[in-house]
């Protein structure tokens, strides 16, 4: 007996094994893995509820441009030209520019992005080029360093898809610890949340402000306690009468009678300035896609303008994204041509980008050709 009461007493209180632990905000980041679904829907709900996240991700494909690939075999050329404008890429588009737009898309929002070459029936031909939802696979590491393989997600253990040449995968900025790549708005979910918070906040501190409650205090005199409760009654059917009327577009006087105060709910209370903190959670926002903030019709500076160093960041931010899909790109072009017998050896031409202001290089040109012009000049007086 006495054994098990000095056992009882020894033996620790119990303890909640599931307290929820307050951390700091990105514990998240913590248990985050790349190519997982959740982070993915996440991403997805950042570009809807920030309409300036969403045209960001739009500016950058546009800003890519169109490609043109170059064959060394001049017979296969037009073929090729033909197959590049026509090739269908599902739900009622065709050509490769129609599939580069989707595939950036996913590569922006994803961190990764997933294509397929579809065969014909007999393989001798590509009948198609698919983007494919990058939330279907995840990627392993294969048997060596150079190596990854896709695995379709399903119930139970992933499976590897048989046909692993004809899968298009490309990884956005990838690190050494998420070497399949990191979404552009992978850094934004704390801020994002935040900025939400204070939209919501304006929005519901706009009703109350805009849709203005009234508070209606009777102060009954001496002697009419017995009836203050009649009173006030009356008092209320004639304040909401008068509220009706005005509701419908017709003006209708008020009368009481007695100590009646009459107060707004909550115009004591102000709204607070939100200008300064959305500003420089926008800027933070913005500052990761790499766009000027006026190209998003964030106008900020009134004499706001791209300068020319601006214009080469951009195009160096812009040229590293299509070195990141030209791999995939070259992949479809390759397949084609070997599966027609031709030289599979393509490279690719990009459209230029021209970021610059037409008035001041037409300005620029015009300044060069009068200064050749003056030196000319002074040239033919000596001679």
């Amino acid at each position: 007996m006495r054994w098990w009461k000095q056992r009882h007493r020894e033996a620790s209180p119990p303890v909640v094994q599931v307290r929820r632990s307050e951390g700091h905000p990105f514990g998240v980041l913590d248990r985050y893995t790349p190519l997982g679904g959740g982070s993915v829907e996440l991403y997805r709900a950042i570009r809807e509820g920030v309409p300036v996240v969403e045209a960001a991700v739009w500016k950058l494909v546009r800003l890519c441009g169109g490609v043109h690939p170059i064959c060394r075999d001049k017979r296969a050329q037009e073929e090729l030209d033909a197959f590049w404008q026509g090739v269908n890429t599902g739900w009622g588009q065709q050509g490769m520019q129609a599939f580069l737009d989707r595939y950036l898309d996913d590569l922006f929002t994803c961190g990764h992005a997933l294509g397929e070459i579809v065969l014909t029936g007999d393989g001798r031909d590509v009948a198609a080029v698919l983007c494919a939802d990058p939330e279907q696979v995840e990627a392993r590491e294969g048997d060596t360093p150079l190596d990854f393989r896709l695995c379709r997600r399903e119930v139970g253990e992933p499976r590897e898809l048989p046909w692993q040449e004809l899968l298009l995968f490309t990884p956005f900025q990838p690190t050494s610890d998420s070497p399949f790549g990191v979404s552009l708005m992978r850094s934004m979910p704390f801020l994002t949340g935040i900025l939400l918070k204070i939209y919501q906040a304006m929005g519901q501190n706009w009703e109350r402000a805009g849709n203005l409650r009234f508070a209606v205090v009777c102060k009954p005199g001496e002697g009419e306690e017995a009836f203050a409760q009649e009173r006030c009654s009356q008092i209320a059917q004639e304040w909401s009468a008068a509220m009706q009327a005005g509701r419908e577009g017709t003006v209708r006087d008020f009368v009481a009678v007695g100590d009646v105060d009459i107060k707004v709910i909550g115009a004591d209370s102000p709204i607070l300035d939100s200008e300064v903190p959305v500003r420089q959670i926008l800027e933070q926002l913005v500052a990761r896609t790499g766009i000027p903030p006026f190209m998003l019709g964030l106008s900020w500076s009134s004499t706001e303008r791209m300068s020319a160093q601006q214009a080469d960041l951009l195009t160096s931010e812009i040229t590293a994204i299509r070195r990141s899909v030209e791999p995939a790109l070259q992949r479809v072009a390759q397949l084609w041509l070997g599966l027609r017998g031709y030289d599979p050896r393509v490279t690719l031409e990009w459209e230029d980008i021209n970021l610059q202001d037409l008035v001041e290089e037409a300005r620029a040109e015009l300044y060069r050709t009068q200064a050749e012009g003056l030196k000319l000049e002074q040239e033919s007086r000596k001679g």
